[in-house]
């Protein structure tokens, strides 16, 4: 049978806030995962489903709330050619499955060490870093539909990926805001002899002494990445308070080409994922550090700060409630959008807030 039990979130998610809510259920396997959601969904309670609990922050009250924890595991390869097809279940740690594809030698995850969090969370916001996204090697997911109790195999072409985005984030620009459970998800990766897809990352060149395009080592790609998260505080570590969140805590805006415009010169920018000429990508770090807000940046009695290596963390400073983390985020994003007319976005879920 399942865990029960009604543990504060605050002990089950990086940035350690949050209430206990109405009840919290460990599903340990695919069936049983399966069974409490259709049982929970029959009562017609609020819900969630938690993973690692990396990219949430919960309100401090959850009364009437019900968690599902996924912590099912498994992984099986299928072999056709260079190409290896990897099922995995949702409940495998996501920086687990790509150390051991390195390890295997294997491309296509390895620029994406590190992210904190579960393998079924990825697809909820097209995880990426260092120039890759989780829709370069994603084939297909299981899914547990809420609207119609039914398990269902979507492709990836069915899933409205886009920047953070996908039909699974609520609020997203995809809009679909489909509702369940992903059960599993299918990867492909290459077997290139060891070598890694081309760099897609100029700061990830860079630190490696290479040219984009040029493929390394994928453990060389690994080891590199996970010393530039460090350096960030984004590797989540007891001992390092500011890795205490969810990373980075705004997605960076895209806008228009012609808005571009209005900011200054030395602006970052790159070009979008849509390639389409008329809209832009910007930097939230720098946004933020330009409308006056810098690293260790924290309002007056406050246990959340602005992370002391990233100026796109918010984090815990060891006595942070929700509240603290919902009062300096929207004190952020007053600030930014005060001072150049952007409205910064929250990159993890919220959950329990009335608004943000």
């Amino acid at each position: 049978m399942p865990l029960i039990a009604t543990s504060p979130l605050a002990k089950l998610t990086t940035m350690g806030v949050g209430g206990a809510p109405d009840s919290l259920v460990v599903a340990r396997t695919r069936e049983e995962l399966v069974a409490v959601a259709l049982e929970l969904w029959g009562t017609g309670d609020d819900w969630l489903v938690l993973g690692g609990g990396s990219n949430i922050v919960a309100a401090d009250d959850l009364s009437g709330l019900n968690v599902i924890q996924v912590a099912t595991k498994g992984i099986e390869t299928r072999v056709e050619g260079n190409k290896r097809f990897l099922t995995v279940q949702a409940g495998e740690n996501w920086d687990h499955l790509v150390e051991t594809t390195v390890r295997d030698g294997l491309a296509g995850l390895e620029a994406m060490s590190g992210i904190p969090g579960l393998v079924g969370a990825g697809p909820i916001q097209n995880i990426g870093a260092y120039g890759r996204e989780l829709v370069d090697v994603l084939v297909c997911l299981e899914f547990l539909d809420y609207e119609t109790g039914q398990l269902q195999i979507l492709e990836k072409s069915d899933l409205g990926f886009g920047y953070r985005d996908s039909i699974f984030k609520p609020g997203g620009a995809a809009k679909a805001n489909k509702s369940g459970i992903i059960t599993w998800v299918e990867f492909e990766l290459l077997d290139l002899g060891g070598l890694s897809e081309p760099i897609n990352s100029g700061q990830l060149a860079a630190a490696l002494g290479m040219a984009v395009g040029e493929q390394a080592a994928v453990g060389a790609i690994r080891e590199q990445v996970l010393k530039l998260r460090e350096s960030k505080g984004m590797v989540y570590s007891r001992e390092d308070l500011n890795s205490h969140g969810c990373g980075s805590f705004f997605t960076n805006p895209i806008v228009s080409d012609k808005f571009v415009r209005t900011l200054p010169d030395e602006a970052p920018r790159w070009q979008s994922a849509e390639d389409d000429g008329l809209t832009v990508k910007l930097s939230a770090a720098w946004l933020i550090e330009q409308a006056g807000i810098g690293k260790g940046f924290a309002l007056p009695g406050s246990g959340a700060a602005i992370s002391q290596k990233h100026t796109l963390a918010i984090t815990n400073r060891g006595s942070a409630s929700a509240n603290d983390v919902f009062e300096l985020a929207s004190f952020v994003q007053q600030r930014v959008s005060n001072t150049f007319g952007i409205n910064l976005v929250p990159e993890p879920n919220l959950i329990g807030f009335k608004t943000f």
